[in-house]
């Protein structure tokens, strides 16, 4: 897959984007700054300021890098195949890491707890849009689903991603809603619970259906 710069300037804005904000705070920011947060969002680890450069660079920075070279290490070149979906879900995760930086930059501007509803919120989004995208993914072993039972069989892959998808979208939407209008303790339990079912639910039902169509 070759690089086509033009192509890829609207993602490479998403990943200047935190270093631009991180350049806007960086002389009113003191020497030590908030560095890590508990489950409650409040603030347990302290550092210089100079680590919220590898906070930024390890968010979109490196999720970017990882992306740009996963068609490159695709032995059947399935990824070239998606064509422009690869790169709308190469947008959409570089968006939502940039979206986390820039909160975390934020919260460490105002020497604050951290909104975990706010981070909650973004993964979120996150898992929405990637929701909307399963149906279409074609099997491949860097995106999407992938469990034994899906990478062994296409029909299971196609019946396992059209579940996922609808269960992906409206869970992640169900999830955005919940954790923002409970409280922040709940909101930790819901988002926890709700990650773990979205994960479990596909690779049951891959399973259940592979074994059905092997029956």
């Amino acid at each position: 897959m070759k690089y086509n710069l033009k192509k890829e300037i609207p993602i490479l804005a998403m990943v200047v984007l935190p270093f631009i904000y991180l350049g806007y705070l960086w002389n009113a920011l003191p020497e030590k700054v908030p560095l890590h947060w508990n489950f409650k969002g409040e603030i347990d680890g302290w550092g210089n300021k100079d680590q919220l450069v590898l906070i930024i660079l390890v968010l979109p920075v490196f999720v970017y890098i990882i992306l740009q070279f996963i068609p490159l290490l695709d032995p059947k070149k399935k990824i070239e195949k998606m064509g422009n979906r690869f790169h709308q879900i190469k947008f959409l995760v570089v968006l939502t890491m940039s979206l986390l930086a820039i909160f975390i930059l934020y919260t460490v501007q105002n020497q604050s707890g951290s909104n975990m509803k706010i981070l909650f919120a973004l993964i979120g989004f996150l898992i929405v849009g990637l929701g909307n995208y399963f149906p279409t993914l074609k099997p491949n072993y860097f995106i999407g689903i992938k469990t034994p039972w899906t990478l062994e069989s296409e029909t299971v892959w196609k019946e396992t991603h059209k579940m996922g998808g609808r269960l992906w979208f409206f869970g992640g939407v169900f999830m955005i809603l919940l954790v923002l209008v409970l409280p922040e303790e709940l909101s930790f339990i819901v988002f926890m619970s709700g990650v773990a079912l979205l994960t479990i639910v596909p690779v049951v039902f891959s399973y259940s259906r592979y074994k059905a169509l092997k029956g």
